[in-house]
């Protein structure tokens, strides 16, 4: 399964989407699914059929690292 950025999360198939558990449930949530290439499709949970963005694996551990060292908590304020 090659994809892109911007695919349609609805025709990424047999994949499990993970959200938080500290979302609160009513749809603020972003969700993310483990390709079987070993990319990261990421979706908003608001509209699960919308546009996914697929990272590699190194961008994702980039990325939760900066979010682990509060890099991006301004944005959540």
């Amino acid at each position: 399964m090659s994809l892109t950025n911007g695919v349609p999360a609805k025709e990424i198939t047999g994949v499990t989407w993970l959200k938080a558990q500290a979302s609160v449930g009513a749809g603020e949530c972003v969700e993310v699914a483990s390709l079987p290439d070993g990319d990261v499709a990421v979706r908003n949970s608001r509209h699960p059929e919308g546009p996914a963005l697929i990272f590699t694996r190194a961008e994702m551990r980039a990325f939760l690292d900066g979010a682990k060292g509060s890099e991006f908590d301004e944005l959540a304020a």
